[in-house]
């Protein structure tokens, strides 16, 4: 086992961390003022913090920092984080940049909220939750290379409750030219901004359930010529063989008018890839490599028969890959489709199959050590702000993984995040500025009291 850390090694982590946000600190200029070094604080804290992190617990914890500076930073300055995101991913290609192994992924997480006063909160399906709940959508552009993985983009989906309230709309600073847009449309934004924009270079596109099942996205993605892998609910429907469609004819005696909607007017009905599963035969079933884990190597019972999978309007799309994958140990499947080229092998099917779990993993990284959902802000500016702040704080723990990877195998991002919370220069807070930051924090207990009582009355 490879290991030749040094202390020298961990030291010189620190200076690194400021040379890579030196790269980004023209960002941070705006015309009154500069806000690199509040930057640098933002991702100090992060890095630094244990549990849930706010601007109190950075500006304890950060030298020469406080949570008013902090707050204007995140809340109200005005630089844009569309440059930084930007920034974020021509550094990803230059990190883990590969056209045949590289792959971006779309996923939703989602932020419960008390109130509805948050910038597009509403009550709306909520995974974190598993029922509607009252919440934030935020839908994240993620991009991974074997185990390397980080976030690249996001969006924040406003409800459509949110687009003809001009008070709400007003309060949260949402910009006058943003009008409602479809989960999916945004997700396709994302990804076209990626591939035109930035020529970030990557072999497939991974798509979450919600997402996949969708084929106005499939579609999209698919004449753009590039390849999906789309995670699917186990009860949408496929044809086997291209079933016949057209406008049927008006039956002989039946009043209205004449049809117009096109249908399935012959052949078999679609089958669930839930019941398809059953009907295969030994010989479609291969044991296949998916990808390496922490303790083995993981391989799954994988069949791909070529379908003509059910569209939004209930006919028959184009013929594509059903990927069905089974664990030999806890028995669990999982469905996907795929428009991989005909010959595509299945160990190839395979790779990209297993590529949709380091997405997760990314989303357990960006909540576990960089604070993707620890956030007290309730405008647009903000929302967007902590976002791009966050996944700039994921993309450096990447690369330094990476590069103190070379003496030490196997190290993770939760590996860097522990040594900066040894190595990183920590605020020595006085007594008087502690009787301070207490004051503060009672302060703010209060007037958030104040205000429940006002809404309540």
């Amino acid at each position: 086992m490879k290991f030749s850390l040094s202390v020298k090694d961990l030291d010189g982590s620190h200076d690194k961390l400021k040379c890579f946000h030196d790269g980004y600190a023209l960002y941070f200029l705006t015309k009154t003022r500069n806000m690199a070094k509040q930057s640098f604080q933002y991702i100090q804290g992060k890095l630094l913090g244990k549990g849930r992190g706010n601007m109190c617990s950075y500006a304890k914890d950060v030298p020469d920092c406080n949570n008013q500076s902090l707050q204007h930073f995140v809340s109200n300055s005005p630089w844009n984080h569309r440059p930084v995101i930007n920034h974020i991913q021509r550094d990803v290609i230059d990190a883990i940049g590969d056209k045949n192994k590289g792959s971006i992924h779309i996923d939703e997480c989602c932020f419960p909220k008390q109130g509805t006063d948050s910038v597009g909160a509403a009550p709306q399906y909520c995974g974190r939750l598993g029922k509607i709940a009252n919440c934030q959508v935020g839908i994240f552009l993620g991009y991974t290379k074997d185990s390397y993985r980080t976030l690249i983009d996001e969006r924040l989906f406003l409800p459509k409750e949110w687009i003809p309230d001009k008070v709400r709309r007003r309060k949260c600073g949402v910009p006058w030219y943003v009008r409602f847009k479809k989960k999916t449309e945004l997700a396709w934004e994302m990804i076209l901004h990626a591939q035109k924009k930035n020529k970030v270079p990557f072999g497939w596109v991974g798509i979450d359930c919600f997402y996949g099942r969708d084929s106005w996205l499939r579609n999209k993605i698919d004449a753009q010529g590039l390849v999906y892998i789309a995670d699917i609910p186990c009860n949408l429907g496929v044809w086997l063989e291209r079933p016949i469609t057209g406008v049927p004819s008006r039956k002989k005696g039946v009043r209205g008018r004449n049809p117009t909607r096109e249908k399935v007017i012959e052949g078999a009905d679609s089958i669930k890839v839930r019941d398809l599963k059953d009907q295969l035969d030994g010989e479609e079933w291969h044991h296949v490599f998916i990808r390496d884990t922490e303790r083995r190597e993981l391989w799954a019972d994988m069949a791909c028969p070529r379908v003509f999978p059910s569209e939004n309007d209930s006919l028959p799309g184009d013929e594509c890959w059903l990927i069905i994958r089974k664990d030999p140990k806890s028995k669990e499947i999982k469905y996907q489709l795929s428009n991989a080229p005909v010959d595509t092998c299945i160990n190839r099917l395979g790779q990209m199959s297993g590529s949709r779990y380091w997405i997760e993993r990314t989303f357990e990284d960006g909540k576990g050590i960089a604070g993707l959902a620890d956030y007290q802000v309730r405008n647009w500016t903000g929302w967007h702000h902590h976002m791009t702040m966050t996944i700039l704080a994921m993309l450096y723990l990447m690369v330094l993984s990476i590069d103190l990877g070379k003496k030490v195998e196997f190290l993770t991002v939760q590996d860097v995040k522990e040594i900066f919370e040894v190595i990183m220069p920590k605020r020595h807070v006085t007594s008087e500025e502690l009787i301070q930051l207490i004051l503060e924090k009672h302060k703010r207990r209060l007037s958030a009291r104040h205000s429940h009582h006002r809404r309540n009355k």
